[in-house]
């Protein structure tokens, strides 16, 4: 079964990330210090705009905000530029870069909202509220003595109020099932650290898994520790999953990549008008030189994921399996603002080794058409067909040994999966655009948290789920959400379904994922696709 069961359908993702490409493009924030005149005679175009902006302020009839005008005129030069240049305001900035720089401070927490509600989903391992001992399970009914419950709690309001600078303390009133009293909890603030990689385990004997959400700071480091956490348990072949991962830092891609490659080998090279060619070899000092090597991607796997991707098929290095990439060959560099605001500019392409650019065709000012690119492939039948993928034949190289391999528009996968609709139906796609299967989940672990904490590992978890009648009550709870009863559908989907509200149950339990990964990965085509091919490999 494909991964992308567990997203939501690919029309739906598609207009999603068109929304955010529009809502990332109108970003907006203002300059500071502008510059006084008397007169637009003999002005650069440059000083133009900051003329012009003191006019409407000094003269104009009537009053009007020149910060909201500047925002507009920002957005609409970068908009022009190139899909992936963009404006950061400063109250954006600092959560904006949280991701890629690995942590952020806080209190360590995940949590939903439910019946209006905060409730403590998972404790992240090494932050504050470890230390102090909240638990899953708990209700966050009180901050700093303030009734912290009701309809105008939100998720926004929730971090905004958790969050908050390293060192701060804030109260939090704990109701939790095993004591009749709310337990008052005073945490300190701190760094909260964020994972990139996802998980690690052992997928079949000799065969390790990687799973990498994104390329941050962090990540390089974490990789060499599931390395080292497989190698333990003798693997000598891997599969890293870059599926989905929107890419990063261009540096911890190259640092990755440098342990699998031999000395000498070109990892990429980037250039631009007014930046200088730089290459990146392999230093023959890398520790996976011996390990045979799957790399998954799909059409979300961009930028950061490419590279390394690019990287091991240029070099003949391993498989790259699954479906074609999103194709974002741009680098961005960021540049400060004296008001905390930022621009991240592109400045240069990337090239694999082979010598081929990935970035797909864009129109400046079109971010639209762009945005909906990935949709236009789905239309195209190519998430189900290597066939319906074109290839323009001025963009074709050649990897190390010879082979065939196109620039212009992603990476493209050397094994083709098409995606995995088995068990979808109208009745599956209800239930999980409305994340009914998370929720019933989620109350499902909340009610029999002490009965499944005894559970350590996956096997011992399904057998224990797969005797109770889980898909019975599921359909009865989502029917009091409005999906109505379907046997015929629900007999169809169920396999699907089960093993979505399981992997969901192994999600709210186990704070490493491990378990999440390794019943989502027992069906997915993409994965046994890997194993197999691994599995023949001298």
């Amino acid at each position: 079964m494909s991964s992308n069961k567990w997203k939501s359908l690919i029309p739906l993702l598609a207009a999603v990330m068109v929304v955010i490409g529009i809502v990332i493009g109108r970003l907006t924030a203002s300059f500071s210090n502008i510059s006084s005149f008397d007169t637009l005679n003999g002005e650069s175009t440059s000083s133009k705009i900051t003329s012009l902006l003191q006019l409407i302020d000094r003269y104009y009839v009537e009053d009007v905000n020149n910060d909201s005008i500047t925002e507009d005129a920002i957005n609409m030069i970068l908009a022009d530029l190139d899909p992936h240049s963009a404006y950061i305001p400063a109250k954006d900035l600092k959560s904006v870069n949280e991701d890629l720089d690995g942590s952020f401070s806080g209190i360590g927490v995940q949590f939903n909202i439910q019946s209006d509600t905060v409730m403590v989903v998972s404790v992240i391992h090494g932050g504050p509220s470890e230390k102090v001992g909240l638990q899953p399970g708990d209700r966050i009914v009180k901050v700093n003595d303030s009734v912290f419950v009701g309809k105008s709690i939100n998720e926004d309001k929730v971090v905004h109020t958790l969050k908050g600078p390293k060192g701060t303390k804030v109260k939090l009133g704990i109701k939790r099932a095993s004591s009749a009293k709310i337990l008052d909890y005073t945490i300190v603030r701190d760094d909260v650290p964020l994972k990139s990689v996802e998980a690690t385990y052992m997928i079949a004997p000799g065969i390790g898994y990687i799973k990498i959400g994104s390329f941050g700071a962090k990540t390089y480091n974490e990789f060499i520790t599931a390395i080292a956490k497989i190698k333990k348990h003798n693997a000598k072949k891997v599969i890293i999953d870059l599926r989905g991962n929107p890419g990063g830092y261009l540096n911890a891609a190259c640092s990755m990549i440098n342990e699998f490659l031999n000395k000498g080998d070109l990892i990429v090279y980037t250039e631009g008008k007014n930046y200088p060619r730089e290459e990146e070899y392999a230093d023959g000092n890398g520790s996976c030189q011996d390990m045979g090597v799957a790399v998954l991607i799909d059409e979300w796997s961009a930028s950061a994921s490419e590279i390394f991707a690019g990287a091991i098929q240029d070099n003949d290095r391993g498989i790259i399996i699954g479906r074609r990439s999103f194709g974002k060959g741009l680098v961005q560099q960021q540049y400060p603002f004296s008001d905390s605001s930022a621009v991240r500019l592109t400045i240069a392409r990337y090239y694999t080794p082979s010598g081929r650019c990935i970035q797909k065709p864009y129109k400046k000012g079109d971010i639209y058409e762009y945005e909906t690119e990935i949709l236009q492939r789905f239309a195209h039948g190519e998430f189900n067909s290597r066939d319906s993928i074109k290839h323009d034949e001025k963009n074709k190289f050649k990897t190390k040994k010879g082979r065939t391999v196109y620039g212009g528009g992603g990476i493209t996968a050397d094994i083709f999966v098409p995606r995995d609709t088995t068990g979808y139906t109208p009745y599956y796609n209800k239930v999980a655009n409305a994340g009914l299967m998370y929720t019933y989940a989620f109350q499902y672990v909340d009610k029999h948290r002490n009965e499944l904490k005894r559970f350590k590992d996956t096997n011992s978890l399904l057998n224990h789920l797969r005797r109770q009648s889980l898909l019975k009550d599921f359909t009865k709870f989502a029917e009091t959400k409005g999906v109505k009863l379907d046997i015929p559908q629900i007999v169809k989907s169920e396999k699907l379904i089960e093993e979505s509200i399981y992997a969901y149950i192994a999600r709210n339990i186990d704070n490493t994922d491990v378990m999440f990964y390794q019943i989502i990965n027992q069906d997915d085509k993409c994965v046994t696709s890997a194993v197999n091919y691994l599995k023949k490999q001298k």
